[in-house]
């Protein structure tokens, strides 16, 4: 009679996912979630705009180039004031305060969102 099989149950992808979402609420401080919040929305904003294109139409096509260069650059400018005001990264980032990032952040979505806008004419 072969061995029975020992499945671990702290193994599983259920727990495994679980036990990331708990360490997450746990040691993720409340400006951190918010930034994280807005992060998921760009990616899904890209994405439905991306499949929009696909699957219904591109036209105009600047119009999608707009808008998806706009969801790109402000998801990058929002990871990068997420990086430089994480207490983790406070080594990398020693002389950049949550208020010059915050500054950071805001300057330089203006100056995407005035080329997102002059591109669209």
């Amino acid at each position: 009679m072969p061995p029975k099989a020992v499945h671990s149950t702290s193994a599983s992808p259920a727990n495994a996912f679980t036990s990331l979402w708990r360490a997450y609420n746990d040691n993720t401080s409340n400006r951190l979630k918010f930034i994280d919040a807005f992060l998921f929305f760009l990616m899904l904003s890209g994405i439905v705009q991306f499949a929009y294109c696909v699957l219904v139409s591109n036209f105009p096509y600047n119009a999608f180039l707009a808008g998806f260069a706009s969801t790109v650059g402000q998801f990058v400018l929002a990871a990068s004031l997420r990086s430089q005001v994480n207490p983790d990264n406070k080594d990398e980032f020693k002389d950049v305060s949550p208020e010059r990032a915050f500054a950071d952040f805001a300057l330089g979505s203006i100056v995407l969102h005035f080329f997102v806008y002059n591109f669209l004419g």
